[in-house]
């Protein structure tokens, strides 16, 4: 099985990304920076269930990425109930912010997604994130419904875009 891939950032240093499970104590290293950065923009950790085994190809991914071998960031997507996939826990370390790395991280989402058969994405974020909002904005996402525990958040933003269909092989499969 194939579990890494490199790309370029914006000022050309090398991103790795490498599909790792839930549970691996990077990844949840990393799910917990994440959940600080909640904690001080909302004042609480993520409501939303998570099952680790979501994660798990083909039904869903879980992805680092490190920069000349340190933890930069991470993101990830499962199945969601309208048959499209599920964007979340989409994080990039301060040291690492404004080099293209989101950008690195959605754009291997969807592509994997859409090779997982899925023809659109959905994502919830905040409005005590603006710079998410932007990302997501400029990347062609634009308002759905809401759904899950944040459904009647007044705080909280639903995104979504149809995904191109991609022929060739997941960069994650065997």
């Amino acid at each position: 099985m194939c579990t890494s891939a490199e790309q370029l950032l914006r000022d050309g240093a090398v991103v790795r990304l490498r599909a790792l499970p839930y549970e691996d104590p990077l990844a949840q290293e990393l799910v917990e920076a994440v959940q600080q950065e909640y904690v001080v923009r909302y004042g609480g950790r993520d409501e939303a269930v998570v099952d680790p085994a979501e994660f798990r190809p083909p039904a869903g991914l879980f992805l680092v990425a490190e920069v000349a071998g340190e933890p930069a960031g991470c993101g990830a997507w499962r199945a969601h109930p309208d048959g499209g996939a599920e964007i979340k826990r989409v994080y990039v370390a301060p040291g690492f912010r404004r080099r293209g790395l989101a950008q690195v991280l959605m754009a291997e989402l969807e592509a994997t997604a859409a090779r997982a058969g899925h023809r659109s994405v959905v994502l919830n974020t905040g409005e005590r994130q603006p710079e998410a909002v932007a990302l997501y904005r400029e990347l062609g996402y634009g308002p759905v419904p809401g759904y899950g525990v944040y459904a009647g958040s007044p705080e909280a933003v639903f995104l979504g875009k149809e995904l191109l269909v991609h022929e060739e092989e997941p960069t994650w499969a065997s």
